[in-house]
């Protein structure tokens, strides 16, 4: 490996240099030593061509994403974070300095002003939060049925309940109105939708009701309803220009790959067909970053990965930036890390063959480097030190640099309990989508247009008699194993959690209907 520092200050200086507005991620160090003058900067442009933020637990890489996601708002760069194990919270208020953290910054050569940051918190579950929601009817026949994970005729069945309601004007909110429209097409409406629309396989239809089912036992009837959310409510910024920084607290629902696969499902399709495009802009509309991205790639099938490859490729046009965070780059599929401009490696442990064997192929996705054996690197980096390479205003990747990185200007914690219920109390969004709405829907228009139908045919003495007593309403999932096409299904329930698909491919949500 070369030793010559200058000619090293001298590549990093003309390499990292750029025209635009840019981050600066921290300094480059050559044989453990800090280079002076040799600064790491990010270019803004380039924030739409996505990246990676990778290493072992406990290496530093969720403070890289806080300092990264700060540097954004800073920017006046909206973020949007998936915080899975809820540590980011503290992004929302200010940090706190220390010797070590000074001595950092100065061999940085930028000072250390601790600083909080806007935040909102989201949340799609019974976590404290902006409550994210979205209607049956703006999801569409085909993304619904990837969600479910339905075969073509199960689809063509989910198409013909979605026709029928656009036909008749039915409002499909959530999956109660579902529900009984998968009861009514094979029980009181079945003559009439086999007139208009041809016969249904009752078996179909059982296999369906399974399957909403599942996805209602991991929590989506809370995010199924009103109000949807509007996309462009993650664009704010604060009174003096930061960006906001919009926390998805995520933590209670990794063992519910379906609801988090439904949210992510959503929101890039509604970004996807609400964003107008843009092409590459001076600086990025918004950035994602997915924490603990392994979680979406394990098991993750052909099709999926296709999606999330094509994914990777069109949003960016939109002006979006997508991040992800993960153990080990590895758990990333070839063809959507080829796609990924940004690259962030912390260190990584070699415990087994295994471990040494993912070490080398890590080291082969970086640009050779005449400074450093890139496999010694990746295991003898120091906490808050990584391996980086960006992609430059042209368009090629920057080399390969050992970088001392900046320290986070937030809190490196959590907020408290109280800090979390005053931001949420205070924030705009929360009157607006934390009303829980409930009006009349299909599921209301069809029981009581059937039951005057049924009135009319009672007898008239049946018509006379007393009324007996009304039982309690039955909770919505009493409703559904109650129903005729559940006793079909049975003691049948399959328990066993399917990862839901995460794409965007043949859908158009460009139309969704605000209902206010």
């Amino acid at each position: 490996m070369a030793n010559n520092s200058q000619a090293f200050i001298n590549e990093i200086q003309t390499k990292y240099a750029t025209n635009g507005d840019f981050i600066v991620l921290g300094n480059a160090l050559l044989n453990g030593e800090n280079q002076p003058n040799a600064t790491i900067k990010l270019p803004l442009k380039t924030l739409n061509r996505h990246g990676m933020i990778a290493g072992a637990t406990g290496t530093g890489k969720t403070k890289t994403l806080q300092t990264i996601a700060e540097s954004l708002s800073l920017k006046g760069i909206p973020t949007l974070l998936m915080d899975i194990k809820g540590d980011l919270s503290g992004i929302g208020a200010s940090g706190t300095t220390n010797s070590k953290i000074e001595e950092r910054q100065a061999k940085i050569g930028t000072p250390y002003e601790p600083q909080a940051f806007p935040v909102e918190l989201y949340s799609i579950s019974k976590e404290k939060g902006i409550r994210l929601r979205a209607t049956v009817s703006e999801f569409g026949p085909v993304l619904f049925s990837k969600i479910l994970g339905l075969n073509d005729t199960q689809s063509g069945i989910v198409s013909l309940i979605f026709k029928y309601c656009d036909d008749e004007r039915l409002p499909l909110l959530d999956l109660t109105d579902f529900k009984r429209l998968l009861q009514f097409i094979t029980n009181e409406g079945k003559a009439i939708i086999e007139k208009e629309y041809g016969k249904i396989s009752s078996t179909s239809t059982s296999t369906i009701l399974r399957k909403v089912i599942e996805l209602e036992q991991q929590g989506a009837d809370l995010f199924f309803g009103e109000y949807s959310f509007e996309v462009d409510d993650l664009l704010r910024k604060d009174k003096n220009g930061k960006g906001y920084v919009s926390i998805m607290k995520v933590t209670d629902i990794q063992d519910r790959p379906k609801l988090f696969s439904t949210f992510m499902l959503s929101l890039l399709s509604e970004i996807y067909s609400t964003f107008p495009e843009v092409g590459d802009q001076e600086k990025p509309k918004l950035v994602l970053f997915i924490d603990e991205s392994h979680l979406i790639f394990n098991e993750a099938s052909d099709a999926l990965l296709d999606q999330i490859e094509t994914i990777i490729k069109l949003i960016r046009s939109k002006g979006v930036g997508i991040f992800f965070c993960t153990q080990n780059p590895m758990d990333i599929p070839a063809s959507i890390l080829g796609q990924l401009g940004l690259k962030v490696q912390h260190a990584l442990r070699a415990f087994t063959a295994a471990d040494r064997k993912q070490i080398k192929q890590t080291a082969e996705n970086y640009p050779l480097s005449d400074y450093y054996d890139t496999e010694t690197l990746l295991t003898s980096m120091g906490i808050g030190e990584a391996a980086i390479t960006v992609l430059t205003e042209k368009g090629t990747p920057a080399p390969l640099a050992h970088t001392l990185l900046c320290a986070p200007r937030s809190r490196m914690d959590i907020l408290t309990e109280n800090e979390i219920d005053t931001i949420i109390a205070n924030s705009p969004l929360t009157s607006k989508y934390n009303k829980e709405v409930d009006r009349e829907s299909a599921y209301e228009i069809l029981n009581e247009k059937y039951a005057i139908k049924e009135k009319e045919q009672e007898p008239e003495e049946t018509k006379a008699a007393p009324k007996k007593s009304s039982r309690p309403e039955k909770s919505t999932f009493e409703e559904a194993i109650n129903s005729p096409i559940a006793k079909q299904v049975g003691r049948t329930l399959v328990h066993e959690i399917v990862r839901g698909i995460f794409g965007v491919l043949g859908v158009n949500t460009s139309q969704r209907k605000r209902r206010r």
